[in-house]
């Protein structure tokens, strides 16, 4: 399974609108955590979603939280 790296950006697109992109820097992790820091500064700690890892083989989660139309950031 391909796995996030410290200090490395990931980025996405918003769903609704395709010039919105989302982007985080990995700033530390553990087996289960992540934490990011956002365009903005702000700094949070994302768990890696363990069934959408398993589905994709590639480490996921959901830094703005866990709705329809939520960002997605995968290790990719």
């Amino acid at each position: 399974m391909k796995t996030f790296e410290i200090n490395k950006t990931y980025s996405t697109r918003s769903i609704c609108d395709s010039e919105c992109v989302f982007s985080y820097i990995i700033l530390k992790r553990t087996s289960k955590t992540v934490t990011i820091q956002s365009n903005n500064g702000e700094v949070k700690t994302c768990r890696i979603n363990k069934k959408l890892s398993e589905y994709k083989n590639v480490e996921t989660i959901l830094p703005e939280g866990n709705y329809s139309m939520a960002p997605i950031i995968t290790a990719e």
